[in-house]
């Protein structure tokens, strides 16, 4: 399972957001093949996930769905 927390620095979140930020990160990762991807392909997906939390998104689909966005991938595909 991945995590974003090597990718918050000196950001502080509380815990549901947290939270919130790792499921739609490893959803993310998931959704991108999970194993392979680059590491600038994995903090893309955390700089925008942690952009919108920043924002005030704390739900993990949107959040993920921003994420997909930042690297032109327009839907989730169930």
């Amino acid at each position: 399972m991945a995590s974003i927390i090597p990718f918050l620095g000196e950001s502080v979140f509380d815990p549901d957001t947290t939270k919130a930020m790792g499921d739609a990160f490893d959803a993310a990762c998931g959704h991108l093949g999970g194993r392979g991807q680059p590491l600038l392909v994995k903090e893309i997906v955390a700089e925008r996930i942690i952009e919108a939390a920043r924002r005030g998104e704390h739900d993990p689909q949107r959040l993920c769905q921003k994420a997909l966005d930042a690297l032109g991938l327009n839907r989730l595909q169930g």
